[in-house]
């Protein structure tokens, strides 16, 4: 009796221990299965997610949707950095609150010498990116509560360019004392003036066999940033029969 239960044990934990080696190994082989990368967003398809707001909001308040948009790509790192990605929505590095919302982070400021060092800031929470750029407008049209007046050197009918905003801007609004140079480069290298303007006529594009974004720029006299940004691209790769967007 005594060797049937002993029997009894030893195939019990010998049929335990089987079946927890095929757990494990089954699960092993779940965790090694490669999982596919998500596709990164391009500062291109981040612009084009916003431009359409931060046009209107711009002319609604006398501003540059150039400068706005430049600052969101600067402030965020393209959408990127945890203070701008949902649920915070903070485009612009704004400290605070809104409507009670607010979130810590770590932030790097110039000390007016060109020294950046870090420290832990209160930053507004935004529903939305569009809440985000409505709000950095209302803070430039409406100034600062010692001062309505403190950023109206921004204003498109106050200023000459663009470059008269980010110049004004840097120093007030930012503590980089190279923060102008860097949106200007920013406005430059992605046409971002063209915000500035009521949209151009609309063209649908229907992409053949071999066209590329390059060739359709050459083609429609428009740059590969901007088609890029119109219809949100992450990569250069089009695809045969692809819609595309054009504005001329």
């Amino acid at each position: 009796m005594k060797k049937t239960f002993l029997f009894t044990l030893f195939a019990t934990i010998l049929f335990a221990t089987s079946i927890f080696i095929i757990i494990s190994q089954y699960n092993n082989s779940i965790e090694e299965t490669p999982k596919p990368t998500p596709k990164e967003q391009s500062i291109e398809s981040f612009i084009g997610l916003i431009s359409d707001d931060a046009r209107d909001i711009a002319k609604e308040h006398d501003l540059y949707a150039s400068v706005m948009i430049a600052q969101a790509v600067l402030e965020s790192n393209g959408g990127k950095s945890g203070l701008s990605s949902p649920p915070n929505h903070n485009l612009f590095g704004i400290k605070g609150t809104y409507q009670r919302q607010a979130v810590k982070m770590t932030t790097s400021e110039d000390n007016g010498k060109g020294e950046m060092h870090q420290i832990k800031a209160k930053f507004r929470k935004y529903p939305s990116y569009k809440a985000s750029l409505e709000d950095y407008a209302e803070l430039l049209h409406n100034g600062t509560s010692w001062n309505t007046k403190y950023y109206q050197k921004t204003f498109k009918s106050k200023t000459k360019s663009y470059k008269d905003a980010t110049k004004y801007l840097t120093g007030t609004y930012a503590t980089d004392t190279r923060y102008h140079q860097k949106l200007n480069a920013l406005i430059k290298e992605f046409h971002l003036t063209q915000y500035d303007h009521s949209p151009k006529n609309k063209t649908q594009v229907i992409v053949k066999n071999g066209e590329t974004l390059r060739s359709l720029s050459n083609k429609y006299g428009v740059a590969v940033t901007s088609i890029k940004q119109w219809n949100q691209l992450d990569t250069n790769d089009l695809d045969n029969g692809q819609k595309l967007k054009i504005y001329q």
